[in-house]
This record gives C-alpha cells, structure tokens and sequence, in this order.
C-alpha cells in the first residue's frame, strides 16, 4: 500500500503557443493540508484540472494508492473521490442549495415504471452535509439570494457531500471575511482528523504557513519542489516561486498630488442600509485607498458613483463642474473608468479573445463612416497595450478565460486605459494575484498616478493600502469615519476607524 493517496507523475500539458505544465510531481498524504504555490501563470490551477479530469494530460501518470489509473472527466474524478472548489464559482443561481449540492448527482427513487429525483432524500442529506460543515443554511434557498462568500460555502459544502477522499481547494479565501476564514480552518482540520488530503492553493503566505504541513512551488509551469511547512518562511517561498529575491514588496512611488480634481458630495445610496451622507475628494495625481470591512458598503459607493447604483442624494463633480451619471455609459463618457471586485463575473468576457476584451470599451473611437470599424487601428491599440501591460499571452486571439488571474486583471486595466481616463476606481485590484503580479500592477497604478491620474483604489489587504495610498479613507457601515495620511497609515489606526460603529 502507498503512503500516498494520489500521485502525478511527469504531467506534461500544451495548448497551443504555450507549454503549461512540464513534468511536473505531486505526491499527497492522506490527512494532510498540501500547500500548493506558484505565480499566476505558473500552472497550478492547470495540474489541478488535470487531476480532477477536466483536462486530459498530453503525459504523464496518475496513481490512486499506489495504483495506476486514469482520470477521464470531473464525474469519474468525483467517483474515484476527488473533489474540487473553483477559484471562479459557477453556481445555478435560480435552482436551490440542495439541488446544487448534489448537481448531476440527484438521489433516484422508483416512480412506476420510471425513476425520478427523491427531492425528500436530497434535501435530507444537504441539511446533513451543511450542519456537518457548520453551516446555517436552509438548503430550500436559493443559491442567487447568497452573497458570493455564501456561494462559497456551499460549494465547500458539496465537495464533502461527495465523500471526497482528495479535496482541491483553490483560492478558497478570495471571498471570504475573517470569521468566515476562521469557519473554513475549521472545517479543513476536521477533513483532516477524517484521512482527507487537501491541495491548498492560495496567494496569501499567512494562511499557507499556518494551515499547511507540506508545500509545492511551481515556476512557468515547472515542478520547484516540495518542502515541510515548518520553518519555511515567506522571504524563502517567494524566492522559490519568482526565481529571484523580492527586496520591496511595494514600487517607490514618486507622485505628486496636485490640486483637488474630483469631488463626491453627499453621496446616499436609495438602499437604507447602504451607503449615506458620503464626501470625498480626490487630487490630480492621488492614490486614495478606500478601507473598510466586509459590509462597509465601499464597493456599493463606488458602483453608485459609477451609475450601477441608484441614489437618493448627492453629487460628483468634475474639475468644479457637477456630473450627471444615471448610468455607466454617462461615467465613463465623463472619463471615469472602474475596475470591478468580480473579475470573472463582471469583468472579462471569457469566451472572446484578448484583443476584444481590451478593446469593447472604446469601439466607438475606431468607428468609421458611421457603422465601419477600422480594424488595424484596433490591432495596434491592442498590441500597443499587450506589451504596455507585460500581459503574458500566446496571442491577442487567445481566449481571456485561458489566461492567468493576474494576467486578465492586466487585460481589463489596458481595457480601462485605452479609454484614457481621468479617474480610475480600482477595486480590489489585486484580489486573487501572486506576489509577482502584484507588483506589476502596483507599478501600473504607480505610474498612472504619476502621468496625473486620479486613483481610488479599494482594497481589504492592510499592507497593500499602507504601501500604496497617499491617504486613506476609511468607510464603517456606509459611512466614511475618517481619513488618515499615507505616511501615518497603520493597520492599527485603519482597524480603529473600520470598527467605529453608530450605536
């Protein structure tokens, strides 16, 4: 009997301009948290895949207790008990709980001659796979009514359902608050005490050096290696991962503010429980962080700012001139650009190419005699921005949806920029992208911001506000309770303003 539950050994995997995977190992322990790590890019979500049958491996081999076997598709991944949570949801938001727990694998039961979905066993059993995984769910609701960090949860939830004996969880935490983190340990320590190996994948160093036992890192599709959890550090995984020494984490920003370009003036949200009584500037050439914890309704604010949001009162002025915004057309005819928090469900379109996704915001530049596009001009915005971006592609008629995360972040900012705008709303920019990437999209902000560039970046990381903002405006509940200076920022004055409550 191996000590390993599964093991891939040698997989090899090409799409076309690209090798993603070149013999890589990966061995798992039973009852083990398996870290594994790498860029954006670097292949991890591609061995997964292969694993778990989405992807067929061009070679390679794969053992299940010591026995040679393959893996033909997710249905015959789950039968032999492997189970896997997307970093990218995709639920049936109008079918419920239960049924999406146990989606293309209904309970049956005998109805005369045919045999039918027994919906009282199916709803008996998600109650029992939630209340096991500790989650106070009522398994008639539907799964559109749940917030995404919810979502979640129940994909978490299915995946034990299944009985899974290998469990992938990938960037299982992007979404989820710290309480909510907490939950999701918990249940991972449980798997754990049951025999269950679990492949970590996750940018954060914090939770991988606390919740994992072995780790695995992956460079431009090749196997690093794998070390014990103990005693590794972030300065020695980081290394291992870019192949190079980080010494600054954050670029030296040298912008200088200028004068107060963008003004925000009353803003109150027509929901009474979300944003009110909002005011806020931004100068020419600022980077202002926006802080706050889940529920301070900082994405809800600038999606009203944006014209997504409908309003009771308030204005946002211009250079002294006063906007009128009813709709997202109106902003960025205005010359506002934002970035969205949910990349993969309201930012790229993942089925066309990168040159369309960069492109679709500013056709209307390139339209000639009235209904003709001119596409050579387009073909050079694209390529002009391809390479501003450092976007990594094996070409601009690639799909977006085979791209790494930090690569299609960089693709929906060349989309913004090739609009030329004045005010950028970046939120959560960074959410989901490795160390490296990072720092090529802080270098992009940074150098925006220095072109002149208003910034407002929302971000749910504390270093990454300190490191990047000239000021920072925290938000608590739908209000701003105050602001802090980018050289006095620290997580402890950013926590303080993020909790003030009204009582």
């Amino acid at each position: 009997m191996s000590e390993f539950v599964l093991e891939m050994k040698d997989v090899y995997k090409a799409f076309p301009g690209v090798v993603a995977l070149d013999h890589v190992q990966l061995q798992l322990k039973p009852g083990t948290v398996h870290a594994l790590m790498g860029e954006n890019g670097a292949g991890k979500s591609t061995l997964m895949k292969c694993m778990f049958g989405i992807y067929s491996m061009d070679e390679g081999e794969i053992y299940i207790d010591g026995v040679k076997t393959e893996i033909h598709n997710p249905m015959d991944a789950l039968e032999k008990g492997i189970a896997m949570v997307h970093q990218e949801l995709q639920p049936i938001p109008a079918r419920t709980i239960g049924e999406n727990i146990y989606l293309g694998r209904y309970p049956l039961k005998n109805f005369g001659p045919i045999k039918t979905v027994d919906h009282d066993k199916m709803y008996a059993d998600a109650a029992r796979v939630l209340k096991e995984v500790k989650m106070d769910f009522d398994p008639h609701t539907k799964v559109g009514e749940l917030t995404v960090s919810q979502m979640q949860s129940v994909e978490i939830a299915k995946a034990v359902s299944a009985n899974c004996r290998v469990l992938i969880l990938d960037e299982p935490t992007s979404s989820l608050t710290q309480n909510e983190v907490e939950a999701l340990f918990r249940i991972v320590e449980d798997l754990k005490s049951k025999g269950v190996a679990i492949v970590y994948i996750s940018h954060k160093m914090d939770e991988i050096l606390r919740i994992s036992d072995e780790v695995t890192i992956m460079r431009d599709g090749q196997y690093i290696g794998t070390w014990d959890a103990k005693g590794l550090t972030t300065d020695f995984i980081i290394t291992k991962m870019v192949g190079r020494e980080l010494t600054n984490l954050f670029p030296p920003t040298d912008n200088v503010p200028g004068d107060v370009v963008f003004e925000v003036e009353d803003f109150t949200s027509i929901n009474p429980k979300s944003f009110r009584h909002v005011n806020f500037n931004v100068r020419k050439g600022e980077i202002l962080g926006v802080a706050g914890l889940v529920g301070a309704q900082r994405t809800e604010l600038m999606e009203g700012i944006f014209g997504i949001r409908s309003k009771t009162s308030g204005k946002v002025k211009y250079l002294g001139k006063e906007l009128t915004i009813t709709k997202p057309k109106d902003a960025i005819d205005n010359g506002i650009a934002m970035l969205t928090e949910d990349r993969r469900g309201s930012g790229i379109m993942a089925v066309l190419s990168v040159a369309d996704n960069i492109s679709i915001a500013s056709l209307n530049q390139y339209v000639e005699h009235g209904i003709v596009l001119n596409t050579k001009k387009i073909e050079q915005l694209v390529k002009e921005n391809v390479e501003k971006m450092n976007t990594k592609t094996p070409s601009s008629k690639t799909p977006i949806g085979s791209l790494s995360g930090g690569n299609q972040q960089k693709v929906l900012i060349g989309r913004w920029l090739a609009n030329n705008p004045d005010v950028l709303i970046l939120d959560e920019p960074t959410r989901g992208i490795d160390v490296g990437a990072k720092y090529e999209i802080y270098c992009i902000i940074a150098d925006l911001a220095k072109q002149g560039k208003s910034i407002i970046m929302i971000s749910s990381e504390m270093a990454e506000l300190i490191g990047m903002s000239d000021r920072i405006m925290v938000m608590c509940d739908g209000r701003v309770t105050g602001f802090i200076d980018g050289k006095d920022a620290t997580q402890e004055n950013i926590m303080e303003l993020a909790t003030q409550f009204e009582s």
